[in-house]
């Protein structure tokens, strides 16, 4: 039986295999490359055909993680064929770019140098005619990276809206509803300003469902929220007394139409949009599933949508993993239980850490006594929260080794201080930027 000869460090090793395999999935480059052909003067894109004979000029904007691989397979297929572009990445994200500007600039929270890469974007957007040709690349992290405030708005209130709302448990839907209501840019606003060019925007999906307009706060598609709707979800987390007067101002003067809604379906100009998503969640956790097969595992994969809090999609995973070691259900040992999505953080501590190390965590406490089971929880652009890993493992020993340490664990989860609680036993998981950006991996082995 492979449970017997299986050590807890070659399960680690086959933990971080897998997710290896799910990063290769969506390798943007690669997702690119796939997507977008050229020979000759013909480009084919996602069943669409140019012919750049009939196109005068060819621009490339987008923001996010990995919009730097992106750009790199663009240059390598069109060329001099590029007029002009900027993309912006996060500190570290970047490339080697030939044709397009690269900009680095603050995330999660937006700063000055996002603030001038947005500016850049739209001027570009503006001066593009019906005879030219927009790219548009779109990955996880363009919402803070592409910050254009709407009117009355500054940066600052911007940047302390974030910060509230990645405190106050939102997922990430809602959060991306409050932004595209107080952005210039986000939302729909970039389609309406680059019409009537014709606009293709390559997506990497970092969202649950993939639903265009949340993917970085969608700039080129319509929107489905409200004004009316930002407000509920400030009620609901009961936030008002928090946010900055203007964004509060903005977002009430809205509800009661003084402010123009976010562009919505049906609009004419998105005619001349295009929107195609070209890797996402799905696309890693059938790699990972497949690699997890070829070390010998039984496969099953949960679900690429998780959210909601952390902790309780923890004891949720935790109580699969006991219940497949106990009675062989809903898989065989040795198993390899899989999912994805994007938890939340309800942040309540003054520690540090991110929601998969938070998960590992607490998946660590819920097996505490258990036997040969294997978390990694991480985060497929290689950050967690705002720290340096990507996430953690955590195993039946964790406890065991941390009481070894002098640590509480329950202490710690309950500072949010969860990245101290790994680095003192040795357990984060540590990858460096990846450049894509699909959400989180789990991979839970039981043996």
């Amino acid at each position: 039986m492979r449970s017997n000869i299986k050590s807890f460090e070659s399960m680690r090793k086959d933990a971080a295999s897998i997710f290896q395999a799910g990063l290769d999935a969506v390798e943007p480059a690669a997702a690119v490359h796939r997507h977008c052909k050229c020979t000759g003067n013909r480009l084919h894109i996602a069943g669409c055909r140019f012919d750049l004979e009939n196109v005068d000029r060819i621009f490339v904007v987008g923001a996010g993680k990995a919009s730097a691989p992106m750009a790199v397979a663009l240059e390598a297929l069109l060329g001099d064929r590029i007029t002009d572009g900027i993309v912006t990445v996060k500190y570290g994200h970047g490339a080697r770019l030939r044709r397009i500007e690269l900009v680095e600039a603050g995330h999660p929270t937006p700063d000055d140098a996002g603030r001038k890469g947005a500016e850049s974007i739209l001027r570009i957007a503006q001066k593009a005619s019906e005879r030219d040709l927009i790219f548009c690349l779109i990955s996880g992290g363009g919402s803070a990276l592409m910050p254009l405030p709407a009117p009355g708005i500054h940066l600052a209130d911007k940047q302390k809206t974030t910060e509230v709302m990645l405190a106050c448990g939102a997922t990430i839907q809602e959060i991306n509803a409050i932004r595209k209501h107080i952005s210039a840019i986000k939302g729909g606003h970039l389609a309406r300003i680059a019409a009537p060019a014709p606009l293709i925007s390559l997506i990497l999906s970092n969202v649950t469902g993939d639903n265009l307009d949340v993917i970085a706060s969608g700039p080129t598609a319509p929107d489905s929220t409200t004004f009316a709707d930002c407000l509920h979800i400030i009620e609901k987390y009961a936030i008002a007394s928090l946010l900055p007067e203007a964004v509060l101002n903005h977002i009430r003067s809205g509800a009661a139409g003084a402010i123009p809604e976010t562009p919505k379906p049906g609009e004419p100009f998105f005619g001349h949009t295009r929107n195609q998503i070209i890797g996402s969640n799905v696309q890693a956790l059938l790699k990972a599933k497949a690699r997890a097969g070829n070390l010998g595992y039984h496969p099953l994969t949960l679900s690429s949508k998780f959210e909601g809090d952390t902790r309780e999609a923890a004891r949720f995973h935790a109580a699969i993993a006991r219940e497949t070691l106990r009675t062989g259900r809903p898989v065989s040992t040795p198993a390899c239980i899989l999912s994805g999505g994007e938890t939340t953080v309800k942040v309540c501590g003054r520690g540090l850490g991110g929601r998969n190390q938070e998960f590992a965590l607490a998946f660590a406490m819920e097996i505490q006594g258990q036997d040969r089971i294997v978390c990694l929880s991480a985060g497929t652009d290689g950050t967690d929260g705002s720290t340096d890993a990507a996430g953690a493992f955590s195993d039946s020993r964790t406890m065991e080794r941390a009481q070894s340490a002098g640590l509480d664990p329950e202490w710690f989860l309950a500072q949010n201080d969860s990245h101290h609680f790994f680095k003192r036993i040795g357990d984060l998981f540590v990858t460096g930027p990846t450049q894509t950006n699909v959400m989180d991996l789990r991979i839970l082995l039981v043996a």
